[in-house]
């Protein structure tokens, strides 16, 4: 970033001469556009310059780009993105238009922060700074071919870049190439020892090695660095490294099985304010992987009775959720829940049988499932804890759930088979956040795939909305898209998700024993050698046929590379 500055920095030189501002050149202009200045300081000194109202036009854009710079040290991305488009109606330029790209990047908005890399592109000579942006936008979209490229551009222009050839590595990582991605993010450490960017990328590749000694070293380095030295760079958000590093080293520590360390970092996470997206996912993922060590952790009274679940009360439907066999790294990991036995809300015929085919496929084609049947909230909650927890030493993760699912302001939950909703109630504690259990898994080391065929037909979502009038809080039909994962953050890498219907439509819970989308899924589920999108497009091509044209199944991916869940 500071190359494209300089730009800016020549036109700020003439501009404090100005007779009408004789008085405050000495002060306020250095203050306003010295990228040294402390942020809190150059925003206040911009303001005052720009209440005088003394400049126009171009010199008017400077002031507001620097006071651009100065929201973005502050991760405030809002204000970045106000201030440089009226820079930009004022005189666009280079360094406007990248410097609200970034931000954009920052807020997760990819497709419009690539536009305006585009247009930076477009204004002036090719800059290594701007193709390294635009490679980390394409990256965020998942097109990692194009991120290559533009990574390949910066290099050229600037052999000794740091970050083009760790975030290369990264891209390799993600397309399968983990030589090419080690030598990448190995020359970053070259070039500057002292970075703890590429420190923590390679700790990502012993994780997906299993070389979890290694991992957490780098980790460790990678935070004294950060904390040592915190990042400077404008375009870098506060905090993002340190709260990267210790997520990173929990991870690790965690599939490790040392949950005492993890349990550490992962409060270290949280203690930490975070201001970019990437950063608040991390958090959202710290957050629930927190609960879950601190489980692992807490003994059990001498005088308690064993652990084993006893049946729920027998007008709930509930029956107990087996636990998985522990999971060794490599292991493909399935959970599989059925509801349909609801008490208090419209039953459902099928969802049992679906969650009952469904597993018997995924053990067909070697993957170790936890399944239950008709769980109260308490089994349910059980089940999907002791799952996430064995996750954390898996290669693949798979959930999949058939029953009633509802949105409630836009989030999505999943029914627990004794849930009943009365005015005033606490309803969303009554049920199994979707949030919590992308959340939980989300880590670029693993694959994971969530399945729901929860849109079912029903009156759950008037039910919410009724009984919810006094908090504000709404029900709609069908399934929420889930772009975030409850903290303003993207869909995870290396996540695919899939829902029987599309987004805020209802699915069939079928005539049959199995529901249109269910039955579809457990006859391809299992065909070998097909990659798991192409069997979500022969499953909704199925269901489209069979539902003539009623149902039509949505999937959405940021998969990092082919997945084949049955051996090609």
């Amino acid at each position: 970033m500071r190359r494209v500055l300089v730009a800016l920095c020549l036109l700020t030189a003439p501009m404090w001469a100005a007779p009408a501002f004789a008085q405050a050149r000495s002060q306020l202009g250095p203050l306003c556009t010295t990228d040294a200045t402390p942020p809190d300081q150059m925003i206040d000194a911009c303001n005052k310059i720009v209440a005088l109202k003394v400049f126009k036009g171009e010199q008017l854009a400077t002031i507001y780009f620097w006071r651009a710079v100065g929201w973005n040290k502050k991760g405030d991305y809002s204000k970045v993105i106000a201030d440089t488009t009226e820079a930009i109606r004022l005189q666009p330029s280079q360094a406007v238009y990248n410097l609200r790209g970034s931000a954009y990047y920052d807020k997760g908005d990819y497709d419009i922060a690539i536009a305006d890399f585009d247009d930076a592109l477009k204004l002036g000579p090719p800059d290594g700074t701007i193709f390294h942006n635009r490679g980390n936008a394409w990256r965020g979209k998942g097109d990692y071919a194009k991120a290559i490229a533009d990574y390949d551009a910066t290099i050229k222009l600037q052999p000794k870049s740091t970050f083009s050839f760790q975030n290369r590595g990264i891209a390799k990582e993600a397309l399968g190439d983990l030589d090419g991605a080690l030598a990448d993010i190995n020359q970053a450490i070259r070039l500057d020892p002292t970075l703890p960017q590429p420190l923590i990328n390679r700790t990502a590749i012993w994780r997906v090695r299993g070389d979890l000694d290694r991992a957490v070293a780098d980790g460790s380095e990678a935070i004294r660095l950060a904390k040592e030295k915190p990042p400077v760079n404008i375009m870098t958000p506060p905090n993002s490294v340190l709260i990267s590093g210790y997520i990173h080293r929990a991870l690790a520590y965690e599939a490790k099985g040392d949950y005492a360390h993890a349990r550490d970092d992962y409060k270290a996470t949280l203690a930490i304010v975070a201001s970019d997206a990437g950063s608040k996912a991390n958090q959202a993922t710290a957050k629930v992987r927190l609960s879950l060590v601190t489980d692992a952790l807490t003994p059990i009274p001498r005088d308690a009775p064993s652990p084993v679940t006893q049946p729920a009360p027998q007008q709930t439907g509930a029956a107990p959720a087996p636990s998985p066999t522990p999971a060794t790294p490599g292991k493909h990991l399935a959970l599989v829940i059925g509801n349909g036995a609801y008490a208090h809300v419209k039953a459902l015929p099928n969802p049992a049988n679906d969650a009952r085919a469904v597993a018997r496929s995924l053990r067909d084609i070697g993957f170790t499932v936890s399944e239950g049947i008709d769980l109260d909230r308490a089994a349910m909650q059980k089940v999907t804890r002791d799952f996430l927890r064995e996750a954390a030493r898996a290669q693949v993760a798979l959930v999949y759930y058939a029953g009633h699912g509802v949105q409630v302001d836009g989030r999505n939950y999943l029914i627990p088979v004794d849930v009943e909703l009365k005015p005033g109630a606490g309803m969303t504690e009554a049920m199994i956040d979707m949030d919590t259990i992308m959340a939980g898994l989300d880590d670029q080391v693993r694959t994971n795939i969530l399945i729901f065929d929860a849109c079912r037909n029903n009156p759950m979502a008037q039910q919410v909305a009724a009984a919810g009038t006094n908090r504000g809080i709404e029900g709609a039909s069908g399934l929420a898209a889930p772009t975030s994962l409850g903290a303003g953050a993207t869909l995870g890498a290396g996540t695919l998700i899939a829902f029987a219907t599309a987004p805020g439509q209802v699915a069939l819970d079928g005539e049959g024993a199995n529901s249109p989308f269910s039955a579809a899924l457990s006859r391809h589920l299992g065909t070998p050698g097909l990659e798991v999108q192409q069997m979500l497009t022969r499953v909704r091509a199925e269901v489209v046929s069979s539902t003539k044209n009623k149902q039509v199944p949505w999937s959405n991916s940021s998969l990092l590379g082919e997945v084949y869940l049955a051996e090609k």
